[in-house]
């Protein structure tokens, strides 16, 4: 009885399974035909292989909740176990997302590639990426998962130099390969030591051996440590963060493929694995201090930016610095509805590009006078932040998250231009604040595809660096908005335009090592106008 009753389960797991083989067939078969009929016909399979699996997924994730809900039974994961799968929460959202973005970034790329000399090579590399990436989502073995993350990296590499003619894309291509090898190092470190302290690859039998030991093992205290430092390079943090500001000669459905979903993979690996460590480790304190210096530099760096592609640019690396610093934090949950939030917000910013560079040419609306900007943030934030002392089950009794919840809701409101009417920026501010409340109602909804786990007591360190990037967020944004009436303050803001210069040293070292191994005479050297141009020496 017990297995006519698995058969359904593993019928809709080899349905879930199947589009990801499709995909990597079709991206082996289509990289050797020529004709262009059946390449347009490979387009319109690969099209079709992405909606098929949004539908298994949708179907994955059904059954899931009404496991959850009918039955006390895990029928569906002890089938997958069989097949190496780990179907739950997350990896049903991570494979809506990925489907969905894949879909769209096709579709956008069929016709702006169309008569581009790189529309052949694009389709494979991009099918074996969206493979891999759900390959990293499904599978339940570390080993598996590591060697997914490595092969997502290879074929960016691919898409990445698709125009093997302009060699500024190919040196910053060689420098994100040199950081990407560092990060794959340390993910296979960080899976050996896990090894090492729970004796098996298996993802579901070590949390189980996890929640059964009160603290974390030395081994699993140095895995949190390289699994940490995986994430901030994967994320394009400070001060790795220099070739994600040089890879914007990539065509724009490789740098939408890249802002929305490859980058944020340091992400999912910590949502992933933080089950198997026990509380706050030394790899929470990384995320929490590397991604609040990032969240705060970028930020700065992206208000007072030009460039509508570099402020791009700045603003994933902000994007990836909150979600980090989220996890560190121990806001799991925020941490994922900020991961699949900014993966469909930034596929839609770069693919609209061209529009929004065609809109910023033109005469926006003057800013309202600073006075009455600070008033209204100044109300609506006040409102924001009654509301979250009167219900703190909002931000998890967490006032660091509270605090910065906050100052998202006043910051939206400076934006508001002048000339707005009353009842227009009326409107608005109340829109602001309702994000204190959406913000809760998604965490609801989101919340039960996490794993159940105890809420984490940050020490008294991560406390102060919580607190300390409040403070900087808050004061970066009030100098950026008063940076035309003080000399000083713009003097500043040119500084924070160029990213403080943090990534230079690094820079010049993988800059060096990317000319040495494309044997060429170029060189990364900032000049004025074009601080990410790559000239000739000589």
């Amino acid at each position: 009885m017990n297995s006519l009753m698995d058969i359904p389960a593993f019928g809709l797991l080899a349905a879930w399974l199947l589009p990801v083989a499709l995909m990597l067939l079709l991206a082996a078969g289509c990289g050797w035909l020529q004709n262009p009929l059946k390449l347009a016909h490979c387009w319109r399979i690969a099209q079709r292989l992405l909606l098929i699996s949004m539908a298994a997924s949708a179907a994955v994730g059904a059954w899931l909740l009404t496991e959850s809900v009918w039955s006390a039974t895990t029928r569906l994961q002890d089938s997958a176990r069989a097949l190496g799968l780990y179907p739950d929460g997350i990896s049903v959202w991570m494979a809506l997302m990925v489907s969905f973005i894949g879909w769209v970034i096709l579709r956008f790329a069929d016709t702006y590639l169309r008569a581009d000399p790189g529309h052949q090579r694009f389709l494979p590399w991009l099918l074996v990426i969206i493979g891999s990436v759900l390959v990293l989502v499904f599978t339940n073995h570390l080993l598996i998962l590591a060697f997914a993350w490595v092969a997502i990296s290879l074929a960016l590499h691919h898409l990445l130099t698709l125009y093997q003619d302009r060699p500024q894309a190919r040196l910053a291509a060689v420098q994100k390969f040199i950081v990407s090898r560092l990060g794959d190092g340390f993910v296979f470190l960080g899976v050996g030591l896990l090894y090492a302290e729970h004796g098996t690859f298996i993802l579901p039998d070590i949390i189980a051996q996890s929640g059964a030991v009160a603290t974390n093992g030395v081994y699993a205290w140095w895995a949190s440590v390289a699994l940490a430092l995986a994430a901030v390079l994967k994320c394009a943090q400070i001060p790795f963060h220099g070739w994600l500001l040089r890879v914007m000669e990539a065509p724009t459905p490789v740098s939408a493929l890249l802002h929305a979903g490859v980058i944020n993979l340091g992400g999912f690996l910590w949502l992933r694995l933080f089950p198997v460590f026990d509380g706050f480790t030394p790899g929470h304190m990384i995320l929490l201090a590397v991604g609040g210096t990032t969240a705060v530099v970028a930020v700065l760096t992206m208000m007072t930016h030009y460039s509508v592609k570099h402020a791009l640019a700045w603003s994933t690396c902000a994007q990836m610095g909150f979600m980090l610093f989220e996890i560190g934090m121990g806001a799991y949950t925020l941490a994922l509805l900020h991961l699949l939030a900014h993966s469909v917000y930034k596929a839609h910013s770069f693919l609209a590009s061209g529009r929004t560079v065609a809109v910023s040419a033109t005469h926006g609306f003057p800013p309202a006078p600073w006075q009455v900007r600070f008033l209204r943030a100044g109300v609506c934030a006040g409102v924001a932040g009654v509301v979250i002392v009167l219900a703190p089950q909002i931000v998890q009794y967490n006032p660091v998250l509270g605090a910065v919840l906050v100052l998202a809701v006043g910051a939206a409101v400076l934006g508001i231009p002048g000339g707005t009417s009353p009842l227009v920026a009326g409107r608005l501010c109340l829109l602001a604040v309702a994000l204190v409340p959406g913000y809760f109602l998604l965490h609801l909804l989101l919340g039960p595809a996490l794993p159940d786990h105890q809420p984490v007591l940050l020490p008294l360190a991560a406390q102060w660096v919580g607190w300390l990037v409040v403070a900087a967020l808050l004061t970066g944004t009030v100098m950026t908005h008063l940076s035309p009436r003080y000399r000083l303050v713009r003097a500043l803001c040119t500084h924070f335009r160029h990213g403080l210069y943090l990534d230079v040293p690094f820079d010049r070292v993988t800059g060096f090592l990317a000319a040495r191994a494309l044997r060429a005479p170029y060189a990364l050297r900032r000049v004025p106008h074009h601080p990410f141009r790559v000239e000739d020496r000589s």
